[in-house]
């Protein structure tokens, strides 16, 4: 890439002992976010940026970097994740968002995990996420162990639409060094995400048989306050910590109090009822 210096020799041959690596992203008006991101993976083979169309300059930025820019109308978060993986030229990939970017450590343990004889099928690594000017570090939002790290012939990114995952047909391995997560969201715009989310899981798991109850919208958010603010001591993340863990028990609650909306919208083959149309 352009904007990485010619190696010396010694470096140039222990690159190519390495097995080459893809960076894959998907994008949408991330022009704000993206540099940073794009500067922590510097030492992959290719970054492929797919994005679903952006205004802000985010596709003349990455291509700018070096990336392989590609145009993909939005799929749904799973089935975008996965149409990036099957545009790289190389089989060991790491899914970052633009508003991620790779520590040193982390970036060192992949290129150990390159290096391995006998590596895992895909890789796991602590994400820290920054919420109101603070990387939590307790709580809800740490570790939150993320899958990003994987060979696309063993893995692949869920079908979901929101809420996907990495799914591994062997076993997972953990390496040290974080992603930071540096989302700049105002709340407005965080709990507006949130609202889409909920929204989009409650119909996930309605069409998927799962039933919500009265018990449910109360105890959910009460047992997930305990487990994250006081066993897992979110309380020490200040009040950054109570405001992230408080919106995630609110989004429980959402969750199935759309969950017993939908619910009661549709018959038993849970097909829309017509006289609960618009």
């Amino acid at each position: 890439m352009a904007s990485v210096p010619t190696s010396p020799p010694a470096q140039t041959a222990a690159r190519a002992s390495l097995r080459p690596l893809s960076v894959v992203l998907i994008t949408k008006d991330a022009a704000a976010q993206l540099r940073p991101c794009l500067e922590s993976v510097a030492f992959a083979d290719e970054i492929v940026v797919v994005d679903s169309g952006s205004g802000d300059g985010t596709q003349e930025l990455a291509a700018g970097f070096g990336a392989r820019v590609i145009h993909q109308d939005w799929l749904g978060f799973g089935p975008q994740k996965q149409f990036a993986v099957e545009q790289a030229a190389h089989d060991w990939v790491l899914c970052l968002d633009a508003d991620e970017r790779v520590s040193a450590q982390l970036a060192a343990s992949i290129r150990g995990v390159l290096a391995a004889a006998d590596p895992f099928s895909a890789y796991r690594f602590a994400r820290c996420n920054r919420f109101l000017g603070r990387y939590l570090r307790h709580g809800e939002g740490y570790p939150d162990w993320s899958l990003r790290l994987f060979d696309r012939r063993r893995a692949r990114w869920s079908d979901d639409a929101v809420h996907e995952k990495v799914i591994s047909d062997g076993p997972v391995g953990t390496i040290a060094g974080e992603l930071m997560h540096d989302s700049a969201e105002t709340i407005a715009l965080y709990l507006g995400k949130q609202n889409r989310y909920t929204t989009l899981g409650a119909e996930a798991a309605v069409a998927a048989g799962q039933r919500a109850s009265a018990g449910k919208v109360w105890l959910s958010p009460l047992v997930r306050f305990v487990k994250f603010y006081f066993v897992r001591q979110g309380f020490r993340d200040g009040l950054p910590g109570f405001i992230h863990i408080a919106i995630g028990c609110f989004n429980s609650f959402s969750k199935y109090a759309k969950m017993i909306e939908l619910q009661q919208r549709t018959d038993p083959s849970g097909k829309l009822r017509q006289d609960s149309r618009p």
